[in-house]
């Protein structure tokens, strides 16, 4: 109980313990940068075109909005990043950043890609997870036609079983080499598709221990039901359930298209609304560790908090091993590193590729954040109390 009362997502002190001076001072400059949505914007138009035109650019991304939110260009610049993390008790999540390209052949070529990565995991003590997007392996029209529960033409039955095909080879080797898989959510209208693959795929080999999660995103008002269902259906069929938690990442897409078709929005109806749903979550989740392994992803301090209380409450030990804290890498080191000084399972989500593939992702990351109300502020305060406690 002892670690508990001490734990504080205020120390500075720990937070930044990994940085140095003048990574704090290039983070201030950043977060002070990102906080202009007029600046982000601008950004998002211009940095594609400078690419396209081939202005020397790569260097001061790098160094930069890459250098705070991504692992590296290449597997081995990842792990060099997650072994630095390691030092402070912080895990990675390996996350290729790149976005997928369109055709069979780019589907079929990322199976032994993950595949690769998987076993480079698993060579390394401080990468226990990876994560995946079914729409790196299918045809978004084509998940959007399965989740609606249209009949598939002969040619389109085949392109999925193919779709399922990679999923089950990328969770073979997961399983294989014991790695977690994290599948992760996507839009609401090609969610159904990637429920029943994770599903199927975590009966296959969750059977002794948690290799793959499903997503839940808690902004839907559906997910939290959602969840109570899949591990009724996994208790059921005798497998364990994996649960990652969070609250949702296509929010202002998913109330215009609801909009535009005239349907009721998946969103939930306010804040309150989510966070409430979320914090039930956790709850439901750390009462039922006998059947599922819950993976937090989340930069919300009172959520941890809650989790990290709960814990505390039920006996329950910090570095249970159906527990882990995740936040994104470059965000909320408050939160990470107080949990791991605290001896909680915590990882940094890594994305890593080259600079320009990896562009889309640190774009939406900035735009993201710049919406994330009071998300910035929080940061900037943080820096800026740890600048002045060290004087600098």
């Amino acid at each position: 109980m002892e670690k508990q009362l001490t734990l504080s997502f205020d120390n500075t002190a720990i937070a930044f313990e990994a940085k140095t001076d003048k990574a704090l001072k290039k983070a201030n400059f950043l977060f002070s940068n990102i906080g202009k949505p007029w600046l982000v914007k601008m950004g998002a138009a211009l940095t594609p075109l400078a690419f396209k035109l081939r202005l020397p650019i790569k260097g001061i991304i790098k160094s930069t909005i890459f250098s705070q939110f991504c692992g590296g260009e290449s597997l081995d610049e990842a792990a060099h990043t997650a072994l630095q993390l390691g030092n402070y008790h912080v895990g990675v999540v390996l996350d290729y950043g790149v976005e997928a390209m369109e055709g069979e052949e780019s589907y079929d070529h990322a199976v032994p890609e993950f595949i690769r990565a998987i076993q480079y995991a698993a060579s390394k003590p401080d990468i226990p997870f990876i994560a995946i997007k079914i729409t790196g392996f299918a045809r978004f029209e084509l998940l959007e036609k399965v989740h609606c529960g249209d009949t598939l033409t002969p040619p389109e039955q085949q392109e999925y079983i193919r779709v399922r095909s990679r999923v089950h080879s990328v969770s073979e080797a997961a399983a294989q080499y014991k790695v977690g898989l994290l599948i992760d959510a996507e839009e609401s209208w090609i969610q159904k598709p990637v429920d029943d693959l994770t599903d199927e795929m975590m009966s296959l080999f969750n059977r002794h221990e948690v290799i793959v999660y499903n997503t839940f995103q808690m902004y839907c008002h559906d997910r939290y039901p959602f969840l109570q269902k899949s591990l009724e259906k996994a208790a059921k069929e005798g497998y364990l359930l994996g649960a990652k938690l969070v609250r949702g990442a296509y929010m202002e897409k998913e109330n215009k298209r609801a909009a535009e078709n005239n349907y009721p929005t998946p969103i939930q109806p306010s804040k309150e609304a989510t966070d409430k749903d979320y914090n039930a979550a956790v709850q439901f989740c750390l009462e039922h560790l006998d059947k599922l392994g819950v993976f937090f992803g989340t930069h919300n301090e009172n959520s941890c908090m809650l989790a990290a209380r709960t814990m505390d409450e039920k006996n329950i030990p910090h570095n249970h091993p159906h527990v882990s804290f995740s936040q994104l890498l470059g965000m909320s080191d408050n939160i990470t590193f107080n949990l791991a000084h605290a001896g909680y399972t915590v990882t940094k989500y890594l994305p890593y590729g080259p600079v320009k593939d990896v562009m889309p992702y640190l774009i939406r990351r900035a735009q993201e954040n710049t919406s994330i109300a009071g998300q910035m502020g929080r940061e900037l305060s943080l820096i800026r109390k740890e600048m002045k406690r060290r004087g600098i």
